[in-house]
């Protein structure tokens, strides 16, 4: 008996959850195209960025190491 109690709550819970996060996708707002294209060109010119500094920075740390090794 308290299984079936058990079981039909679940599925009470269950189905309120969907229920609840139907209703906050109902809720999003979604980007334009513009915006879209600027949020995805502002994450491009980022990884760019970041690429070179790593690549600088291993650049002199390996000139650096070499030096060391010569030692």
């Amino acid at each position: 008996m308290a299984n079936e109690t058990n079981a039909k709550k679940n599925r009470v819970s269950i189905r309120q959850f969907f229920k609840e996060v139907s209703g906050e996708v109902k809720k999003l707002s979604w980007p334009t195209k513009k915006e879209l294209a600027s949020y995805v060109l502002t994450v491009i010119a980022f990884i760019i960025l970041m690429a070179i500094i790593i690549y600088v920075l291993d650049l002199v740390f390996g000139k650096g190491l070499g030096l060391l090794a010569n030692l």
